[in-house]
């Protein structure tokens, strides 16, 4: 990794401001429909709640062929803002886009947050705000609740609080939420929301890291920022900022490189902060900040049958990689349940008159659920799998990417059985099956503590 992702130009545009208080991020890459609405929120948010300190609006982009950088320079007048609010700020805000550099040939997400946290540093701000830039739902407020608390409450590290609807953010409910939970004892509802408050001691800490890896360059950028900000002993808290309106996707037909990126980092977290999480026993709630509203987020169709397909295909092509990552016991389990959902499948199409691929099926996503509705993947099953898995991590065969990408299909199992299961149920109801499973996690933890405890005492023999 270089010592800095800071080209010459960046470097002038650091000179030219000199120093700021509070900053506000963005990366993007082909943002152009969405990024103006964000410039406009993130604007009047900080003319609004922190009119005398001194601001920046810094976009690190990826070369958008589409003009999001032009948007976020010419988006309204920068009077603007003050005509609407009737607020007139000590200082004038400025706005920076630049087109971040790869690290070691990777860029992402994680690329554009180093450029971001470098300008941070150099300009000594005592509060980093980042959001995204496909944002529909972010309102001014945001950028005091993601601020305040380090500004006014002394924490380093906001995460945020949304209201998602009960089938978003598979990732997080399944893995990353009750995963950071059982190891680090905190109960971060959302530690790969995207939207985040970060504080300058903390900026200047994730910069001293060694650990920016091609993954941490990419979507595995959030999921280390939390567990960083956890593992390096910083004030943590969450921050309710309501519904999050963006893309959200079906997370069977559009997972990309994400969900790799994701659990390939936070498997290589749990390797590195293993000292960190092995005494820690139990959960503690972490500190809300902002006001708790009642908000329907808007829904989402998810195909059942194409993830239960993926999950008995997976299985065929995948079985003895399962045996060599999981337990014996897990594996026998978890290829039965895959052969169930390739009969479920069978049955549902002939029930649904669906032929050829399920991928393209009209059907909604209730009556998918219905015509598979006693499909089931137990949550024990699955903390099981995910800690077989941090087993597996510490010494891959042949590669942390390859065990990584072998865990889609099961995840896919999980996902499609967390629908069904909750296929009649409200969002609010189906949260309480989220933290059902987050618990199952906890109780579960002495399996993988006495399985890695074991491994220990096997290589400190051999030795």
């Amino acid at each position: 990794m270089p010592a800095t992702t800071l080209t010459p130009a960046i470097r002038e545009e650091i000179a030219r401001l000199g120093r700021a208080d509070i900053m506000v991020g963005i990366p993007s890459f082909k943002n152009a429909a969405t990024i103006g609405y964000v410039v406009r929120a993130a604007h009047a948010g900080l003319v609004q709640y922190f009119p005398d300190l001194r601001p920046v609006l810094v976009n690190s982009d990826a070369g958008s062929p589409d003009g999001t950088q032009r948007v976020v320079v010419e988006t309204e007048p920068p009077d603007y803002v003050e005509r609407i609010l009737l607020v007139r700020p000590t200082n004038r805000l400025d706005r920076v886009t630049l087109t971040y550099p790869e690290i070691d040939g990777t860029g992402g997400k994680g690329a554009a947050l180093r450029a971001i946290f470098e300008m941070a540093a150099a300009l000594e701000v005592q509060a980093l705000v980042v959001v995204d830039s496909d944002l529909r739902s972010i309102v001014p407020e945001w950028i005091e609740l993601l601020a305040g608390p380090i500004l006014k409450g002394g924490y380093d590290f906001v995460a945020p609080l949304y209201a998602r609807y009960k089938y978003d953010g598979t990732i997080t409910n399944t893995v990353t939420y009750p995963l950071t939970r059982a190891l680090y004892g905190h109960r971060i509802r959302q530690p790969i929301g995207g939207d985040f408050g970060v504080s300058g001691d903390l900026v200047r800490h994730y910069l001293t890291l060694d650990d920016w890896t091609p993954d941490v360059s990419k979507f595995g950028i959030d999921i280390w920022m939390t567990t960083s900000a956890i593992a390096g002993g910083f004030a943590v808290c969450q921050t309710r900022l309501g519904a999050k309106i963006h893309d959200p996707k079906d997370p069977g037909s559009d997972l990309g490189p994400m969900f790799r990126q994701v659990v390939g980092t936070i498997l290589r977290l749990a390797n590195k902060h293993a000292d960190h999480w092995l005494d820690i026993k139990g959960s503690h709630d972490v500190p809300a900040y902002g006001f708790e509203r009642i908000i329907d987020p808007p829904p989402l169709e998810v195909n059942t049958l194409r993830l239960l397909s993926e999950f008995h295909a997976g299985s065929l092509a995948l079985a003895d990689t399962w045996r060599s990552m999981l337990a014996p016991a897990t594996v026998a389990v978890v290829l039965e349940l895959a052969a169930d959902a390739g009969r479920q499948v069978d049955a549902a199409q002939a029930k649904l008159g669906i032929g050829g691929d399920v991928a393209s099926t009209s059907a909604s996503t209730l009556e998918m659920a219905e015509a598979v509705s006693t499909f089931h993947f137990p949550d024990d099953l699955w903390a099981r799998v995910i800690y077989d898995l941090i087993i597996a991590a510490r010494d891959p065969k042949p590669s942390l990417e390859a065990l990584v990408a072998s865990l889609v299909p099961i995840y896919f199992g999980r996902v499609g059985s967390f629908v069904i299961e909750n296929r009649h149920v409200t969002t609010e109801q189906a949260e309480d099956r989220v933290e059902r499973q987050a618990r199952e996690f906890e109780l579960l933890k002495p399996y993988l503590v006495d399985r890695w405890t074991a491994l220990e005492s096997a290589g400190a023999g051999a030795s």
